[in-house]
């Protein structure tokens, strides 16, 4: 018998140099210092999709459902998150935020909330009226909860230092168009430009494009990424808000409604509604990439949404094509605010997990296949909770590698 030798290029090849790709590496190096970990990112700099485009909050995981992943990762993931921009001297500020009840159905929503936090082990503070003024004067509301955990950082900054810290070897403008995988030999994966890179175990940590990947690599995710854009503006008046304002967010969505958010650079930031993007990076309408919307077109679970939820989308569409609807939809919670005040500013991407069922995959999704870890479903708060998932996901990628 001949016996098959293979040059590896690292022992775990990461796809993906976001922020969960990165923490991922930098949790492998520091469970097993030595172990070599090369990340591959289409792109020239770290973090420039979901990373890099989304509010900037810490979430204090109020909002997940008790025992969840998400409500595990995001209520210990805030805390090490604070630690780690302290430790690395990264702008953030711990903030607390309100989530403000404008309806009278709201309120049974808003306890909800209440016991949730409790569940989830956050402090919580129920408001009336004239208290939500203390925090917040030109914000109007029947009552409110304050959640002291909540905060902004600079995430793209925490991206660097991971990937700095890490010692891993982070391979821009490495696109991956092709993997070969194959039993007990790991992977091999080409990249755009012709170069191969071998690895004992492959994590993918692709984020918009996570399905693509695990389909290059042979496994069938079971699930598709179906893009949401979520638009926002910036205020021109930014000392209408002091903190972070939140609505009660709708429990039939993963989407938690236009909020406002004072950012680590003294900005207020208005947003995200949630529309299907025709393109899986279509951060404007313009953006159109036919492959890839005729693809999410094809799976089941697009059309079953829509039916199921048409007139929640309806009402996001208006308010992307209308500026006076969108103003009109913050004016709930701080009346003061006219559309003269809304400057538009970028974009973000949700990669949302959607089954052939239509179900909107709530939790975070990782999945295992051989020689392989596939990160499936990891939207906000992921970033928040990219420290406690990165450990997961390197322990997993560990395990794969020890029984090589």
């Amino acid at each position: 018998m001949v016996q098959v030798r293979i040059g590896y290029d690292c022992d775990v090849l990461v796809i993906g140099g976001g922020i969960v790709g990165l923490s991922t590496a930098y949790a492998i190096t520091r469970a097993a210092p030595g172990t070599r970990v090369t990340v591959l990112e289409k792109e020239p700099a770290p973090a420039r999709h979901q990373t890099g485009r989304n509010s900037g909050v810490i979430h204090s995981g109020i909002y997940y459902r008790p025992g969840s992943l998400k409500a595990r990762y995001a209520v210990r993931g805030a805390a090490e998150m604070v630690k780690f921009c302290s430790e690395y001297d990264i702008a953030h500020a711990v903030t607390g935020k309100l989530i403000v009840a404008t309806h009278k159905a709201e309120l049974p929503r808003l306890h909800g909330l209440v016991q949730r936090g409790r569940e989830n082990g956050i402090p919580v503070r129920e408001l009336g009226p004239a208290q939500i003024a203390e925090y917040e004067p030109e914000v109007r509301g029947l009552a409110a909860i304050h959640v002291g955990t909540t905060g902004v950082c600079d995430f793209v900054a925490v991206a660097r230092q991971l990937a700095e810290s890490s010692g891993a070897e982070i391979r821009y403008g490495a696109a991956v168009v092709r993997i070969d995988r194959r039993s007990g030999l790991g992977a091999a994966v080409r990249t755009a430009d012709g170069v191969v890179v071998r690895g004992r175990v492959l994590v993918n940590c692709a984020g918009l494009h996570c399905d693509e990947i695990a389909r290059l690599a042979g496994d069938d995710p079971g699930m598709r990424i179906v893009p949401f854009r979520g638009e926002y503006y910036t205020l021109a008046r930014p000392e209408l808000v002091h903190g972070l304002v939140y609505p009660v967010p709708d429990p039939a969505f993963p989407f938690l409604g236009v909020h406002l958010t004072r950012g680590i650079d003294g900005g207020v930031h208005i947003g995200p509604n949630a529309v299907p993007a025709l393109a899986r990076e279509g951060y404007g309408w313009g953006v159109v990439r036919p492959l890839e919307l005729g693809a999410t077109l094809a799976w089941p679970g697009a059309w079953r949404i829509a039916r199921r939820h048409w007139r929640y989308g309806v009402g996001e569409l208006r308010r992307s094509v209308s500026k006076r609807a969108f103003t009109g939809a913050v004016r709930r919670l701080l009346p003061a605010v006219t559309a003269g005040d809304l400057v538009p500013a970028r974009a973000g991407v949700r990669a949302q997990a959607v089954l052939r069922d239509g179900t909107l995959v709530d939790d975070f999704l990782i999945r295992e296949g051989p020689r392989t870890v596939h990160v499936l479903n990891a939207p906000s708060p992921a970033a928040t909770a990219s420290l406690p998932i990165g450990r997961e996901v390197a322990r997993r990628a560990l395990g794969a590698l020890a029984g090589a």
